[in-house]
C-alpha cells in the first residue's frame, strides 16, 4: 500500500480560472504562463485545461518543446529570452517568440543564420530593475531590432514591480511605458495576474496579458498589507490540493509535549493525530503551531514542529471545529491545503502566510515523491 499522501490537480478549476482571467482581459489576448513546470502542477497535467488560451509563456526551451510535443501550434513565448546563440536554432525550429532584454541578445540575433525571421518582445525596465532596457533607449533598440533581417516582428513588454500593492507606482510605470513607446507600431504586453485583476483598464489598453498564479487558484495580492484579496474574492478556484491521512492517534495529558524540540506543550488533555506529511513532501517546516488544516473537512490546526515525514494535528473538539460526535481517527483525511474531498476549501494562501511565504512557493515546492492525481 502506498504512503497515504496525495496531491490532486483539479482540471475544471484550471479551466474556470482561465475563463476568469479572460473576463478580466476583455478582448485582450491571454498568454497562459506555465513556467516552473506550470507552477508545480506539471505542464502535461494542465495542458488540456489551458489550451483555450491564445498562447503559452514559460522560461525554458525544454518546456516550450514539451508544449509543442503536446500538440500546441499557436504562439509560445520565452519570457527571459535566449541564453546562448544556439538557443536561437531551437527558437527557429519551434517557432517561438522570445523576449529581448539586453544588448547581447540582439548581437546573437544579428549573427544568427535563419530562413525564418523571429518574433521578439522588447522588454522595457519601468521600475522592477531586473531585466529590460532603459526607457530612454526603447525607441532606438526597437528600431535596431526592426532593421534586422533575422527579425519579423518586434512587440513591447514590461513587468510591473508594484501591481500587487495599493501604490501609485504602477500608474507611474504604466505612464513611463506608454510615453517611451508612443507611436511605435507594436503589440504590447504589461499585465501579470495582479495587474490584470486589479487594473483591467490597463489590460484593455494592451494586446496581451500574462496571468500566472491566478490560473492556479492563488491570489496575486493575498499578502499585501493594503487592499489585499483572497482567491475567493477574485473568483478563483484552487487547482492543487494536498491531502494526507492520520496514521496514529495519541492522548496527551496536560504538560506533555509534541514533536522535535518539545515546541508545543498541551495545556490540558488533548487528542493528537499524526499525519503522513512533512517537509520532504514540500510542506513548509516553518509552519508554526496554529497553522490551519482540515480534518474530514473540519477546521483544525497543526501543533508542534513539522518533521521530515510527519506532522501532528489537534483532534480535540474543545480547541478545533471538530465536533465531539465526529468519527475522526486513523485513516481520516487531512487536507493540508486546497479542497477536501467533501468540498470544503483551505486556501493555499492562508497556509503560506503562516509559513511566511507565498502560495507560489508551496505549489512549486511539491516534492516528487508525492503521488499526483488529476481529476475534474
Amino acid at each position: 500500500m502506498p504512503r497515504p499522501i496525495q496531491a490532486i490537480i483539479h482540471t475544471s478549476a484550471l479551466s474556470h480560472n482561465l475563463q476568469r482571467c479572460r473576463r478580466a482581459a476583455g478582448d485582450t489576448k491571454v498568454w497562459a504562463v506555465v513556467k516552473a513546470n506550470a507552477y508545480g502542477h506539471g505542464i502535461d497535467r494542465v495542458y488540456e485545461s489551458l489550451r483555450a488560451a491564445d498562447g503559452f509563456a514559460m522560461l525554458d526551451l525544454a518546456e516550450a518543446q514539451r508544449v509543442r510535443e503536446l500538440g500546441w501550434r499557436g504562439p509560445i513565448l520565452l519570457l527571459e529570452g535566449v541564453f546562448e546563440p544556439r538557443d536561437l536554432e531551437l527558437c527557429s525550429r519551434l517557432q517561438l517568440w522570445h523576449s529581448v532584454h539586453h544588448e547581447a541578445q540582439i548581437d546573437m540575433l544579428a549573427s544568427h543564420k535563419t530562413l525564418q525571421p523571429h518574433k521578439v518582445f522588447l522588454k522595457i525596465n519601468t521600475g522592477m530593475n531586473r531585466l529590460g532596457f532603459a526607457p530612454q533607449s526603447a525607441r532606438s533598440v526597437w528600431t535596431r531590432l526592426q532593421a534586422l533581417p533575422q527579425v519579423d516582428e518586434v512587440a513591447l513588454m514590461t513587468h510591473f514591480a508594484t501591481a500587487d500593492v495599493a501604490q501609485p507606482d504602477l500608474h507611474a510605470a504604466w505612464q513611463l511605458f506608454t510615453q517611451c513607446t508612443a507611436d511605435l507600431p507594436a503589440q504590447r504586453s504589461v499585465c501579470n495576474s495582479a495587474a490584470l485583476l486589479r487594473h483591467p483598464e490597463i489590460a484593455a489598453s494592451t494586446d496581451w496579458v500574462r496571468p500566472g498564479i491566478a490560473l492556479y487558484g492563488s491570489s496575486p495580492d493575498a499578502t499585501t498589507s493594503t487592499a489585499s484579496h483572497s482567491a475567493a474574492d477574485w473568483g478563483l478556484l484552487p487547482t492543487m490540493s494536498l491531502r494526507g491521512s492520520i496514521l496514529a492517534v495519541r492522548q496527551l495529558q496536560a504538560g506533555q509535549s509534541v514533536g522535535y524540540g518539545a515546541m508545543f506543550t498541551a495545556p490540558a488533555p488533548m487528542r493528537i493525530g499524526t499525519v503522513a506529511c512533512g517537509y520532504a513532501d514540500g510542506y513548509p517546516r516553518t509552519c508554526p503551531t496554529g497553522t490551519p488544516v482540515l480534518v474530514n473537512g473540519y477546521r483544525s490546526r497543526i501543533v508542534g514542529r513539522i518533521s521530515m515525514d510527519m506532522l501532528a494535528v489537534d483532534l480535540t473538539p474543545a480547541s478545533t471545529a471538530i465536533p465531539a460526535s465526529a468519527q475522526v481517527g486513523v485513516g481520516s483525511e487531512v487536507t493540508l491545503w486546497g479542497q477536501a474531498s467533501g468540498g470544503q476549501v483551505l486556501p493555499i494562501d492562508e497556509v503560506a502566510a503562516c509559513a511566511g511565504t507565498l502560495g507560489y512557493e508551496l505549489m512549486c515546492a511539491l516534492a516528487q515523491r508525492v503521488p499526483v492525481l488529476v481529476q475534474p
